[in-house]
Parts: structure tokens; sequence; C-alpha cells
């Protein structure tokens, strides 16, 4: 049994910036589980630009983005096993791991959860056909272009418009490769405006929405789709099918955060985000576990999940330093066309101003973002145009948290 203060599990940008803060705030005994060969986790198959804008004031691609900590964590000296799998989190912070070594076991002081996210696969969404090579998630084919030198295909369909989808519409036409459509479910697209405008208008490729892929053609390889538009319960319209040939289909229909050792661990888990419930320091009901980035919430940009990752870091080392922190909390509830906030609940006097990271349901044009607590204003902003695939910020400032009693709700009004 080896033993550290905290333990970091995954060395993507959440996991290094944690880290990074966590020895910053103090704890210099810091260590960082990957199971790849290097740190920068997703960021190093992302070489669009477009990183680092909030965050470090300068647009980046991926890779450099990454490197960037990877600097940070080297010139602090902090320990990385790299190669190493983790396979258990215990409630009581120890963590089991395994690697060309064997197995390991860790006693920690603090464990900061941040293995990432993975893709939806074909398989989640039970479209009809056969199983020819050709299709791909759009993040496989993403690193079998840009880590591997392998191109996928020269005639595309791309089904789902999150941004990864939408990056790798651009990325297969700067390729030479033919975009056929983007299909997209809903009757709005999942990803950046930014994305929607560099990546397929400037580029002629078609967006279709409420237009979805209703049949897999194909043996061997595949030789094309059959597309459809849905009515507002998703069904197919029959009348509206019609064959695309292609010889490869990508799938961008949504990320689902890692939270197997999370729900192995015993931590109360939310519906919504599929993640952790955590407080405003990213602390899980499990004392001395946090969470941060896309295990606990899909974010839109890494800047956010820098900024998260830091507060995780913070906490973990005041937890180590102090010990935990029995006050009372508050609940916080999203109501109305606010789908869900984070963190879910606060202690009822933090310490420093709090922010409230909020996702939508549908667009909306103009509208008023307001967290209350009883008939009490904490924090308002006027948005004049909010969207699913881009997340919202109150900031509740410290004052605000006197004699606060019941619960914060955040709630959208239409203007």
């Amino acid at each position: 049994m080896l033993n550290h203060d905290i333990v970091i599990v995954g060395g993507g940008p959440a996991g290094m910036a944690a880290a990074v803060a966590a020895y910053d705030n103090g704890v210099k005994d810091v260590v960082i589980l990957d199971r790849d060969d290097d740190l920068g986790g997703i960021l190093r198959q992302c070489i669009h630009n477009g990183f680092g804008l909030h965050k470090l004031g300068q647009e980046l691609t991926g890779p450099e983005y990454a490197a960037v900590y990877k600097a940070k964590v080297e010139q602090r000296g902090i320990t990385v096993y790299k190669n190493t799998m983790v396979v258990d989190v215990s409630k009581d912070r120890v963590v089991t791991a395994t690697n060309r070594d064997g197995i390991m076991q860790i006693q920690a002081k603090a464990v900061v959860l941040a293995m990432g996210c993975r893709e939806r696969s074909r398989g989640a969404l039970n479209t009809p056909g056969t199983r020819p090579a050709g299709v791909y998630s759009a993040g496989t084919a993403q690193k079998l272009i840009n880590c591997e030198g392998y191109m996928v295909g020269k005639k595309v369909v791309i089904l789902g418009s999150g941004d990864i989808g939408l990056i790798m519409a651009r990325r297969m036409s700067l390729e030479g490769a033919k975009v056929e459509a983007v299909c997209e479910i809903m009757p709005y697209s999942g990803g950046l405006t930014r994305n929607i405008v560099q990546c397929l208008e400037d580029f002629g490729i078609p967006l279709y929405l409420s237009t979805t892929v209703a049949q897999i053609h194909g043996k061997k390889r595949l030789e094309g789709v059959t597309i459809a538009q849905v009515d507002e319960n998703r069904n197919v319209i029959e009348e509206t099918k019609r064959f695309i040939e292609c010889d490869t289909l990508l799938l961008s229909v949504g990320l689902i955060p890692e939270n197997e050792l999370t729900v192995q661990a015993g931590i109360s888990m939310d519906r919504i985000t599929s993640g952790a419930m955590v407080d405003e320091n990213c602390e899980t009901d499990a004392e001395g576990i946090f969470a941060c980035g896309n295990v606990l919430h899909v974010h839109d940009l890494v800047d956010y999940v820098s900024d998260e990752a830091e507060r995780a870091g913070k906490g973990a080392a005041n937890f180590v330093k102090n010990g935990s922190n029995k006050t009372a909390y508050i609940p916080v509830k999203a109501m109305g066309g606010v789908r869900y906030v984070m963190p879910q609940h606060i202690h009822a006097q933090p310490g420093e101003e709090v922010s409230l990271f909020m996702r939508v349901g549908q667009p909306y044009g103009k509208v008023r973002l307001t967290a209350k607590c009883g008939d009490k204003v904490l924090a308002q902003a006027v948005k004049l145009k909010v969207a699913p695939g881009e997340m919202e910020k109150l900031v509740i400032k410290t004052d605000k948290f006197a004699d606060l009693t019941g619960e914060i709700t955040v709630t959208l009004e239409e203007m």
C-alpha cells in the first residue's frame, strides 16, 4: 500500500489543472494516474485552434493547450503514473490501479476524479441496417486522421451536430473528402454557434435539422444511408426518406461522462448530467472525493474545464490541510427552462463568491436568468440568446449568502 496526499485520476486538461492547483495551494504530495502514454487526454487529437481564449488569453490548438499545463505539472515535479488504469476507488479513498508492473493500491487523503467522457455509440441508437466498415464515432475518426494518419473515407454523412461532428465536417473537407450532409434529429444544433459558422457554412455543407439516419446500407463497406425527417416525437416520417450514397458515416450523438468509478464508490449521481452531485468546491458526498471536468458534466470549452478543475484541486488541498467542512448546505435546483445547474448544493457560508453553471433545455431569444432564495435575488443576467450547446453562468457574491434559508432556484424568463 502506497500513501499519497492527493491522487488525481486522469491526466487530461481537468486532471492536470487540478494537480497544479492542489500543489499551488500548499499540498506538494500530488500524483496523477493516467491510462495513456502521455498527459493531455482528448486534447492530443484536437489539432484545430480555438482553445485558451478565455483562460490563457491566446488562441491555441488542443496539443498546444495541453502542453501549457503539462509544462506546469513538470515544473512542479508532480509524479505521473502513465499507462496506468484505475480499476477502483473506494469511499475511504483507497485507489486501486494496474499497469505493466502489476496491481498497485494507494491510500489517499483526498481523491480528484477527472476521467473525462466517452462518445455514445451506434449501439445506443438502434439504427436499422447492416454492420459494414465505414461507421465511426466522430472522435474515433478524429484520432485516426489526426494522430494515426489514416483517411477514413471520401464521401461522408455525419449524424449529430455536436461540436465534434461539426469540427470533423471541416476536417474531412480539408483532407479532400466530400461531406454530403450533417443530420441533426433535434430542431436545433447542439454545437457552438462559431462551429456552425466556421465548420459548415464556410464550407457550404448542408445541415438538416429534425432529420436522422433511418437505415444503414452495405455489406463489407458502407454504401450509403437513408435519411429522413422526424416528427415532434422523433419518429421517422416515412414519405421523407431519401438515399445518400456515401462510404463513411460519422456519429456525433452525444458524450457520456466516464463515471463507472464514481458509481462504484457509492457517490450520489445527478440523473441529468450523469455526473456526481457536488458542492461549490467540487466535493462529492463521499468525504474527500472531488470530481471535475467532463466526468462531472460535459463542457463546451476546455477553458471552463480548467477553471472547474482548479476549484477541485484547491478544495482537495484545503481538505487535506484542514479536514472536512461540516457546515450546512443549501440545495440548488434548476427550474423552468433551465435543464440543470452546477453545483447542486452550496455551503451556507462558502467564504467566497460562487459560480453557478447551467444549460437550458432548448434555444431561446432574449432571456433573464435569475438565481433566487425565496424572494431574495442572489444573481441575475440578461442574455440576448441562449442554446443547449452553450453553457451559461451566474455569479453569487459572498455578501448575498447572509441569512439564507430554504433552497436556491435558478429560473429562466423570456423577455
